[in-house]
C-alpha cells in the first residue's frame, strides 16, 4: 500500500471514530435526558379492580374516581403524574419498598400511620357486611366469630380483624369482586368489604343473591398515602385537593362517580353554583356599561384585579375549613358510636365488677384459665385501666369532633363576640395537635391568668392561630428543636398578645419584610401558596391588631400578635 493510500486509509479511519464518538454521545444524551424525565415523574398507584373509586377499564387504562380525581390535582399542581393500577398487596408493597410514590387511595389507621403519612381524605368509606339473603344478618363483629369470612389481602378490613382478633376464619381474596363471586358460589358464611364498591360490583356482576346484612360499618377516612417523611410530595396533593375542594371540581368528580350510588340532599356548594350563574351574567352587563369611558375601564380592570386576588385568599383561607367541612358532613355517624361506647362502657365495666368476686373465686381454686383469649393472671390487671382507656379515648373524639365542627362552622356575623384568647388558643392546638406531634418532641404552651376578652370573631381568630402553628410545625427541620406559645397581656398599652416562637430555619431580612404580601412564599417547592400569612394578616387587620416578626437565618422564628383588649361599653 502507497503513502497516499495508507493516509487515506487512515483520515476515513478517524473519520469513523469521529462518528461514532458523536452517536455515542447523542444517544447518551437521550438516555440522559429520557432518566431526567422520568426522574421528576410522579408514579400514583392504585388497585386495579376497586370500582368506582378505580379500576381497568375494557381498554385496559386507568379509570375512576381516584383516577379522575388524582389528574385534577397534578393538573392544578403542575405535577407530572403517572397512574399505575395492579393487585393491592403488590402496590401497597410498591409504596413500603419505594417503588412508586404514594397510593391514590388508602384507608387510614393508627397502625398504618406510623409507617406512611396521609393526606386529609377526600372521601369518606363505610365498611360492610355482606352475605347471601338467606343468612342472618350481623348486628356486631362478635357474631363473626367461629365464621368463615372472606376479606381483600391486605385491604383494611383484613388488617382490622386480625388486629383485633375476631375470631373469624379469614378467607383472602385479591380483589373485592373475587369476594364476591366467593361468596354468591354459595361458598363461605360472609365476607367485609367497601360498601359502595359492595353494591356497585354486585349490580356489575348480577350476583342478585348477595345482600348488605348490617348497617355500614366503621367509617375510615380515605385518601392519599406516600411513604413516612415525604412532607413535600403530601403538601402538594393536600393543597392540590383544597383547590379542588374550594373551586367545585371536586364534588363534580364526586358527582359523576359516586352520586348515583350515594343520594344526597341540596349542598350549600349547588347554592353558590346557581347563584354564580345568576352573579356572573349580571357582572358581564355592568362591565358592558362602562367600556365607553377610559377612566371606568381603569377602575373595573383595577376591581377585577382586586377580586381574583381575594378570590386566591379565600382559597387559602378555606384550606383548613376544608377538614371541618368533610366531618360535618360524617359527624352524625362518628357522634352515633362514639355515644355507644360512652353509654356503654361503663354498664360493661360495671358488669365486669360483679362477675370479679366470681371469676377470683375460681382463680383461687383453679389456678390460672383463659378468659377472653388471654391468661386471667394478666387480665385481672388490665381490664381497669382497658375501660379507663375506652372512655378517654371516646371523649377525646367526640371533643375533637366538636372542635373541628366550630371551626369549619362559616361565620360572616360582625365582629362583635367577646372572645377569650386562651380558650380559642386551646381549641387550635387541639386542631392541629397530629402535625406537632410529628413536627418536634419539644413543644410549650403558657397561658396568662385573668387575660382580658377582645372583640371580634371566635371562628377568624381560631383560623390565624391554626396558620402560625403551621408555620412553625413546616419551619423545624427536625424533632429536635422546640415551639414555645405564651400568651401575655400589657396593660400599660391596652393589648394582648400571643407569641409563637420556633427554633426552626430562620427567615433573611430581605424576605421578613415580604412574609405578608400575596403569593411570597420559601417553600413553593414543598407545595406552598403565599397565601397563608397574607390571609392571617388581613383578618388581623379586621380586628384592629397586627403581626410582627422576628427572625434571622438559623436562629429561627418570632411571631407576635397583637390584639386590642375589650373596653368596657365596646359591645353593643
Amino acid at each position: 500500500m502507497g503513502g497516499a493510500s495508507r493516509r487515506a486509509w487512515h483520515a476515513r479511519r478517524l473519520a469513523w471514530v469521529l462518528w461514532a464518538t458523536i452517536f455515542f454521545c447523542l444517544v447518551a444524551g437521550v438516555a440522559a435526558a429520557g432518566r431526567l424525565s422520568q426522574d421528576s415523574r410522579i408514579i400514583v398507584g392504585g388497585d386495579h379492580y376497586y370500582p368506582p373509586y378505580e379500576f381497568l377499564n375494557e381498554k385496559g387504562e386507568p379509570a375512576g374516581y381516584n383516577v379522575e380525581l388524582t389528574r385534577a390535582i397534578a393538573e392544578v399542581m403542575g405535577m407530572n403524574v403517572e397512574v399505575r393500577l395492579g393487585p393491592w398487596d403488590d402496590m401497597r408493597n410498591a409504596l413500603e419498598k419505594g417503588d412508586i410514590d404514594a397510593l391514590q387511595g388508602m384507608t387510614f389507621s393508627d397502625e398504618r400511620n406510623k409507617y406512611l403519612d396521609f393526606a386529609p381524605p377526600h372521601t369518606i368509606v363505610h365498611q360492610s357486611v355482606f352475605a347471601r339473603r338467606d343468612t342472618p344478618a350481623v348486628k356486631s363483629l362478635e357474631e363473626l366469630r367461629g365464621k368463615e369470612v372472606i376479606v381483600q389481602k391486605d385491604g383494611i378490613m383484613h388488617d382490622y380483624l386480625v388486629e383485633n382478633d375476631v375470631g373469624a376464619a379469614l378467607i383472602l381474596t385479591d380483589t373485592h369482586a373475587a369476594a364476591l363471586r366467593l361468596l354468591a358460589s354459595g361458598r363461605h358464611d360472609y365476607a367485609m368489604v367497601a360498601n359502595l364498591p359492595g353494591l356497585y360490583l354486585g349490580r356489575e356482576l348480577g350476583l342478585s343473591n348477595i345482600v348488605p346484612v348490617a348497617e355500614p360499618l366503621a367509617a375510615k377516612r380515605y385518601g392519599y398515602a406516600v411513604r413516612e417523611g415525604n412532607t413535600e410530595l403530601l403538601a402538594q396533593f393536600s393543597e392540590g385537593l383544597a383547590i379542588l375542594k374550594n373551586t367545585g371540581r371536586h364534588q363534580q368528580i364526586y358527582d359523576k362517580w359516586l352520586g348515583a350510588l350515594e343520594p344526597r340532599g341540596i349542598s350549600w356548594r349547588k347554592v353558590i353554583r346557581y347563584g354564580a350563574a345568576v352573579i356572573v351574567p349580571l357582572l358581564l352587563v355592568l362591565g358592558g356599561t362602562v367600556v365607553w369611558s377610559r377612566t371606568l375601564q381603569k377602575k373595573v380592570a383595577q376591581r377585577t384585579e382586586e377580586l381574583q386576588l381575594r378570590q386566591q385568599q379565600l382559597i387559602q383561607a378555606d384550606k383548613m375549613a376544608s377538614l371541618g367541612i368533610l366531618v360535618s358532613g360524617v359527624a352524625h355517624e362518628i357522634n352515633n358510636p362514639t355515644g355507644l361506647i360512652l353509654l356503654n362502657v361503663p354498664v360493661l365495666e360495671k358488669a365486669y365488677k360483679l362477675a370479679e368476686t366470681n371469676l377470683e373465686a375460681r382463680y383461687r381454686e383453679e389456678g390460672d384459665f383463659m378468659l377472653g383469649g388471654l391468661r386471667y393472671s394478666a387480665l385481672r390487671e388490665e381490664v381497669p385501666y382497658m375501660f379507663s382507656e375506652m372512655l378517654d379515648g371516646a371523649r377525646r373524639i367526640k371533643r375533637i369532633v366538636e372542635d373541628l365542627k366550630d371551626f369549619a362552622r362559616q361565620d360572616n356575623s360582625d365582629l362583635n363576640d367577646s372572645v377569650d384568647l386562651n380558650a380559642v388558643v386551646q381549641t387550635a392546638l387541639r386542631l392541629v395537635d397530629n402535625s406537632i406531634r410529628k413536627a418536634t418532641d419539644h413543644f410549650t404552651v403558657e397561658y396568662a391568668e385573668q387575660l382580658p376578652a377582645v372583640r371580634g370573631n371566635v371562628q377568624r381568630i381560631e383560623q390565624v392561630v391554626v396558620n402560625l402553628v403551621l408555620n412553625a410545625c413546616q419551619a423545624l427541620p427536625n424533632r429536635d428543636q422546640k415551639i414555645s406559645l405564651a400568651t401575655r397581656y400589657d396593660d400599660s398599652k391596652g393589648v394582648i398578645a400571643l407569641v409563637v416562637r420556633d427554633e426552626g430555619k430562620g427567615i433573611s431580612d430581605e424576605h421578613l419584610s415580604r412574609v405578608t404580601d400575596p403569593f411570597f412564599t420559601t417553600r413553593r417547592d414543598s407545595g406552598g401558596t403565599g397565601l397563608g400569612l397574607s390571609v392571617s394578616a388581613g383578618i388581623v387587620k379586621d380586628h384592629q391588631g397586627r403581626l410582627e416578626f422576628s427572625s434571622a437565618p438559623g436562629q429561627g422564628t418570632t411571631v407576635t400578635l397583637l390584639l386590642p383588649v375589650l373596653k368596657e361599653g365596646d359591645m353593643p
